[in-house]
Parts: structure tokens; sequence; C-alpha cells
């Protein structure tokens, strides 16, 4: 697969912004209304976690009436841990059930990407916990490619979600290296690496024929871009422009409402 293929390509293209239906739209309680709410402030397209106690035939008919595209769904964590359990040890039954439960939701509403977790650990993950996280990824690239889809897996800084079982990009990078599929990528959450190794631009140069699927939030504090904070968001969105065309995945809380809190889109230069 090119690399134009999985988001990258060699010509400068605008970013394009989707929702974050988990951190924005928290106005409505009903992830259904949300996406009722993405579009009627401009979204075209929407990222969500797994739609546990949606009615499939509803989130169907939502996405078909409000036309937005779903760009990305968290794995399903029904069996296992809250923030998945690819990486526990003796899991490969409980993963793979999510992870096929995952894929059924996914193609009903034509999502391309499902974010793998691996999950949360109270004590330190040893060789048994990589053996089984590497296994448990080699499966899911062999079901997704199958099902023509991109599985993703995300460093989540210790400061978030301690004990998360990826926390380090160098790690992750080793990872997809050793499953070798073309369609096990990166998610670079940039809240995330801020928190993780800051240093951001120099990152993505060095990430960016890894990855699948970003997002964004200032940081410290998981806020819109534009509000106070370590990051300078149109630089650093000027250089995420020369490396990656695809959707970029508002996963920040609004200060205060969420379109209200849209302004820094056109403030920066781009358009939902």
């Amino acid at each position: 697969m090119s690399l134009a293929a999985t988001g990258f390509a060699s010509r400068i293209m605008p970013l394009k912004f989707c929702a974050n239906l988990a951190f924005q739209f928290n106005e409505a309680e009903s992830v259904l209304e949300r996406f009722r709410l993405a579009k009627a402030a401009g979204f075209k397209a929407v990222e969500m976690v797994f739609p546990a106690n949606v009615n499939l035939e509803e989130l169907v008919a939502v996405k078909k009436e409000t036309g937005l595209d779903v760009i990305l769904m968290n794995i399903d964590c029904s069996n296992g841990g809250t923030f998945g359990c690819a990486s526990f040890v003796n899991s490969c039954e409980d993963f793979k059930k999510n992870l096929l439960n995952t894929i059924r939701v996914a193609k009903a509403v034509d999502c391309k990407k499902i974010h793998i977790m691996g999950g949360k650990h109270t004590e330190t993950p040893d060789e048994k916990n990589d053996a089984f996280y590497l296994a448990n990824l080699r499966v899911a690239a062999q079901l997704l490619n199958e099902a023509n889809l991109i599985g993703v897996i995300e460093p989540i800084n210790k400061y978030s979600l301690p004990g998360y079982y990826l926390n380090c990009y160098e790690k992750a990078i080793k990872i997809i290296k050793a499953v070798n599929q073309h369609n096990l990528r990166l998610m670079v959450d940039l809240f995330h690496m801020q928190h993780i190794r800051g240093d951001i631009t120099n990152g993505l140069k060095e990430f960016a024929p890894y990855i699948g699927h970003v997002q964004i939030a200032q940081c410290p504090h998981r806020h819109e871009p534009d509000t106070d904070g370590e990051v300078n968001w149109k630089y650093v969105l000027k250089t995420l422009e020369e490396h990656y065309n695809d959707y970029v995945g508002c996963e920040y809380r609004p200060l205060a409402g969420t379109a209200e809190g849209l302004k820094w889109i056109k403030d920066f230069g781009y358009e939902l």
C-alpha cells in the first residue's frame, strides 16, 4: 500500500477535522444526538468509542440521516479490561471476540479504522505481556485485512492513564515493524506525544511513514488548540500538513460549549 493510500502524500494538503464524540458535544447524552450536533456544527466526519449501548440499526440510520463519515472507532472492550485487553496474558479469545464485534459494527457504518487498545495494568508489564500483545496484533492484522480495515495502536501518556500498556513511541514502532503488515499503523494523539516526549514536529517527521491517524488537544489541560497551554498549534499543524492528509480527530474537552469553541478552526485558516 502506498503512503498516499494510508493518509500520507508528498504534496501539502489542507487538514480536515473530525469531531470526537466521546469528548465533544457532551451537551447531549445520546451518541445519536451527538451525530446530529456535529452535523449542525459543520463537521463532515466523526470518530467515536465503540457504541456498546447503542442500537446498531439506529446508529446506521443516524449516519445515513446526517451523512457524516465515521473515520475511527475504538475497539469493543466488553471482554477483558476497560481500556482493552490486547496485552493481557491468555487474552487471545477475549481479544478476538472484541475485535470481531468491532469489525461487525465498523462495517455497518463504513468505518475504516479501528483503534486497538492494549490494556491498563496494575503491575509493570513483562515479556509475557509483550508476547501476547504481539500475537494478538498479528491476528488483528489478518482479520482487519480480510475486512479491508486499518488497525491503529496509540501510545497514551502515564499522567492521563497510569498503567496503560503502550506508553512509548519507540515501542509502538518496534511492534508495528514486527507485525509487518500494511494495515497496522500508528495513531498519534499529539496531546499524548507532548506529554510523552515533546519535540512534536520532529516526532511527526520521524514517525510519518507509520502514522494512520492523528488527534489533537492543547496540553496539559486537553482543551481547544487555541487555549493557553504548552503547544504552538498553528506551527505544529503547518508541519503536520507536510506529512498527513487524512482526518485529524478533535479529541479535546471544550472549555465551554463545543460549537462555541470551534472558532479556532477558522482562526487557524482551516474549514470544517
